[in-house]
């Protein structure tokens, strides 16, 4: 069996006899999903391009929606919880004048009132201000969201409407870009807009929501994520980009672990930190970094071995997510 380290701490390429090729990966990949394709797909296209099956997504992307999707890769997998739960950033267009089933440009047409003549700028930025701040939601029927163990777009699919769960998020940043675009021959008014936004939030639903506060039906007409778990999209890959990166035997495309979580304060343990408390479970003294919040990355040779939370009730650092096996 041969071996060749490719980046260190990130991946390693096992060749066996039989001229198997199996690739021994963890860290994060900043991916590029194009339209059309589902968030599970990638998750699947990958495990085969990677020949590994410890992969997962984190946040789902309607097939509509294309830009920012991290994908954890083996022990980062672990990471998956952490990273679906960081704001997320998009931009995106409102059309106003027209609601759909979907709540964006697929679904068919619910409710039409045209515009007569172009609401205002002013108008429509004192919308925006006032949907910023903590929001209730209600999702789409058209969505992933399980309601007594079904998702709801299979009650959507079949004709059926049923009470859905309220949700609060919180809107960070709601603006629009640029100029608005009024045409009078459809009586549609369009808008460019960038959001930041908490885990759970749909952008369709802040289109329809902004309509109806204007007293117009509205649908998202196009939406892409431009960041998402700390990566941009100018940092992201195309699938078709990957699979020519690992033909070159070159894995820059996937970000280690320490990467990826270097905005948390980090500290390197000792050997009695790491050999008796950490490598078990156990616990940090408070004199640790004590001037951090909430947060700590442990390491072990530069390499990050857990994350640990501060613990007020306790006054103790306690692990929150062991992240490298213990070695």
């Amino acid at each position: 069996m041969t071996f060749f380290s490719l980046y260190k701490n990130t991946s390693k390429i096992i060749v066996n006899d039989n001229l198997d090729t199996e690739i021994i990966m963890d860290g994060v990949i900043p991916l590029n999903k194009e339209i059309g394709q589902t968030s599970s797909d990638y998750v699947y296209k990958l495990r085969k391009v990677l020949h590994t099956k410890k992969i997962g997504h984190t946040g789902t992307l309607d097939p509509l929606v294309d830009g920012v999707l991290p994908i954890c890769v083996g022990q980062a997998t672990k990471l998956v919880n952490t990273l679906t739960g960081s704001p997320k950033e998009y931009e995106g267009e409102i059309t106003l004048g027209r609601s759909t089933t979907t709540e964006d440009r697929e679904g068919d047409t619910v409710e039409e009132k045209k515009l007569t003549e172009p609401i205002s700028s002013e108008n429509l930025q004192k919308v925006f201000q006032q949907m910023t701040g903590n929001l209730t939601q209600i999702p789409p029927m058209f969505s992933a969201v399980k309601v007594n163990g079904k998702k709801l777009y299979e009650y959507a699919r079949a004709g059926l409407e049923v009470e859905r769960p309220k949700r609060q998020i919180h809107i960070y940043d709601f603006h629009i870009m640029g100029d608005s675009i009024y045409d009078e021959t459809t009586g549609y008014q369009t808008l460019r807009f960038h959001v930041k936004c908490s885990k759970g939030t749909y952008v369709r639903t802040l289109a329809v929501e902004f309509g109806r506060i204007l007293g117009y039906p509205a649908f998202m007409s196009q939406l892409t994520r431009v960041k998402s778990a700390g990566f941009s999209i100018g940092e992201t890959f195309t699938l078709r980009q990957i699979e020519e990166m690992l033909e070159n035997n070159d894995t820059s495309f996937l970000k280690s672990i320490d990467e990826v979580l270097s905005y948390v304060p980090k500290h390197e343990l000792t050997d009695e930190e790491w050999e008796v408390r950490v490598s078990h479970g156990g616990f940090l003294e408070p004199e640790i970094d004590s001037d951090i919040e909430d947060r700590l990355r442990v390491q072990r040779a530069g390499v990050t071995k857990a994350l640990y939370k501060y613990d007020k009730v306790r006054n103790m650092w306690i692990p929150d997510l062991m992240l490298l096996n213990n070695k």
